[in-house]
Parts: structure tokens; C-alpha cells; sequence
């Protein structure tokens, strides 16, 4: 079969490998969909996860798609099963180091549980909607974590597919007003599509006016702040934590989910002075049962997360349209085309 695997330092290449055999406490999934996320991206300019790899590896872990086949100590699960994957569930970490990814027409899922690595989808539920459950994931995480009430007042920086997740989830709880800032001009109309009350695009306007604009403004031992009570950090820009301790108000709350690679310095004397509260937020230990249960409802808006949807064959192009952060949010790969 077809696999896209790593081979080095931005060395990404679509592979003829060895169909995957099935352990007695495996399942073998036959995948349909699978999205390209930003870690992928970061895997492929280093070469490996931390560091570049010895051996070739998979990626892909943001899946959906049909039970192949089932060890015979496997409980719960049966052929035919429409499913999405925890690739953290059961021990696993697809797409993240081990032999096998996603993208690929098959893949094998170790020590699989329903309701661990695997868990079931609704009939009505397409392939592109189930395989956003993954990244939702993420993005409910972050929420959770956040603490956010329906009277907070929240900037969210960086609207790609973790961001525009957590503007659907904070508008699902009836967060009272959320804005939106971003450089792109077409991640921010998918913001509003999914509820942003306020869009910003960063490169045009000034953000700390605009917020003091739309949640008011505020003075603490001399420093000019906003009235912006939950912020969260999904750009992966340095520039953006430092701004956000520097017009915070008192016992603001910062959450951050995006990766930086590299230290930033932050104001601490200010942060004290605030006594703001900083959260960081990864992955999904318990969050697949309610992000499964959000995108089988009616009106689910997969649109709005998805720009491009290509094949396997096509993930040279797949790629590229992800590397272009202006224009797409989240790409799909049909990997049974």
C-alpha cells in the first residue's frame, strides 16, 4: 500500500510499504479521511518528533474511517465499525515517531479499546466531520482548561484549525462575547461563521485598541489595560504572550495551547502585579465522547474548518495549501481515493 513517511529533514515522501499485520489485541483500520495538522508540518521540517529520526516513520493522527479487521482478544468491536481514533488512546502514538501513520490506506491500532483508541461514530456523521475530532479535541481541551463562564470576555489569537475549535466551543457554552484576531482575513471569516462576535486582523489594526473598544478600558498601578478577562494563546507567535501580560487586567487568565519553540521573555513584575493566572493546554485526556457528540448534531458546520480536500496521491499539493497559513485552515486527505 501507499504511506506517506518521513525520511530526514524536510524529506517527506508517499512510500510502497508492507500492508500492517494484526495482533491478537489490535484492530486494522481502513482509514477515509485524515488531516493534516501542524505537527505534521513541525515533524517534517525536523526530521523526526524531538529530533531527526534513524528509520522512516508514518504521520497522520487526525483520522476517521472503517474497521477492517480485529484481533481475536478484542472485545467490543467489530468489522465494519465506523470509527474515529485517539492516536494517544491505549498506549498508541500515531503518526507520532512509530512505523505507522494515518496517511496511508490502512493502519494498525495496538491494544485497541472501544472507548480508549477507538471510538464509534454515528451513521449520519460524514468522514471529513469525524475526522475533526481529533484537533476539537484539542480545542475543547484548552476550554475546559480555561475555566471559561458565559460572562467571560475572551481574545483568542490564532484562528487556524485548534483556534476556530475553540470559537465553536466557547459560543456551544455561551461565552458572552469572544474575539477573533488573526493576519489572515480568510480565518478570520471563519471565525465569524462559527460565532466570533468581534473579528481583528492584526496587521491592520491596533489589537489593544480594538479590545479596550469592545470590552472596555481600565488603569492598574499605571498601566493601561482592557477589559478582556480570558485570553487564550493559539498563534505561536513570540510577540503575542508578551502583549497579552502587558494589557491584561487584574486576575486575567491566559491559556496556552499553541507550541513555541523557543523561549520568550515575559514581564513577570507586571504578571504579579496583575496576579494573572497562566494555563497551558495540550491534547485530550477524556474529551473524544463530547466532540463526537457535538459534530453528530444537527447543522454541524465541517465547511467551516475544512479549505482543501485532496487524495493521497495529491499530498504534495496537500502540503503545500497547509504551509500556506493566509488562505487554508484545515486540509483533508481522502486516503481511499
Amino acid at each position: 500500500m501507499k504511506a506517506v513517511r518521513i525520511h530526514g529533514v524536510d524529506d517527506v515522501r508517499i512510500d510502497e510499504v508492507a500492508d500492517p499485520l494484526v495482533g491478537p489485541r489490535d484492530v486494522l483500520v481502513r482509514v477515509r479521511r485524515c488531516g493534516l495538522c501542524g505537527s505534521d508540518l513541525g515533524y517534517i521540517k525536523a526530521g523526526g518528533v524531538a529530533m531527526p529520526a534513524t528509520e522512516p516513520f508514518g504521520i497522520g493522527h487526525e483520522l476517521s474511517g472503517t474497521i477492517e479487521a480485529v484481533g481475536a482478544e478484542v472485545r467490543g468491536i467489530a468489522p465494519g465499525l465506523r470509527v474515529v481514533v485517539n492516536p494517544m488512546g491505549d498506549g498508541n502514538g500515531i503518526g507520532a515517531g512509530l512505523p505507522e501513520g494515518a496517511f496511508a490506506p490502512l493502519l494498525r491500532v495496538s491494544n485497541a479499546t472501544l472507548g480508549g483508541a477507538v471510538h464509534a461514530i454515528p451513521d449520519h456523521v460524514g468522514w471529513d466531520a469525524a475526522a475533526l475530532a481529533e484537533p476539537l479535541a484539542v480545542a475543547l481541551h484548552a476550554v475546559h482548561r480555561s475555566g471559561a463562564s458565559s460572562d467571560d470576555r475572551v481574545a483568542l489569537f490564532g484562528v487556524g484549525p485548534i483556534g476556530l475549535g475553540i470559537v465553536f466551543f466557547l459560543k456551544r457554552l455561551g461565552v458572552r462575547h469572544v474575539v477573533a484576531i488573526d493576519r489572515s482575513a480568510a480565518r478570520l471569516e471563519r471565525a465569524r461563521r462559527l460565532g466570533a462576535d468581534l473579528c481583528i486582523d492584526a496587521d491592520t489594526a491596533d489589537v489593544a485598541a480594538a479590545l479596550g473598544d469592545a470590552h472596555g478600558r481600565g488603569n492598574l498601578f499605571g498601566w493601561p489595560t482592557v477589559g478582556t478577562t480570558l485570553f487564550f494563546e493559539a498563534s505561536g507567535a513570540p510577540s503575542v504572550l508578551p502583549s497579552i501580560v502587558g494589557m491584561a487586567p487584574f486576575h486575567a487568565r491566559a491559556v496556552m495551547v499553541a507550541v513555541h519553540h523557543q523561549p520568550i521573555a515575559i514581564d513577570w513584575k507586571m504578571a504579579l502585579g496583575k496576579e494573572m493566572s497562566f494555563v497551558t493546554s495540550m491534547a485530550y485526556p477524556d474529551e473524544f465522547p463530547e466532540v463526537i457528540a457535538a459534530l453528530s448534531e444537527p447543522g454541524f458546520d465541517a465547511d467551516a474548518f475544512i479549505s482543501h480536500r485532496l487524495p493521497l496521491s495529491r499530498f504534495d499539493e496537500a502540503l503545500a495549501a497547509a504551509r500556506d497559513t493566509a488562505v487554508s485552515a484545515k486540509v483533508m486527505v481522502a486516503c481511499d481515493a
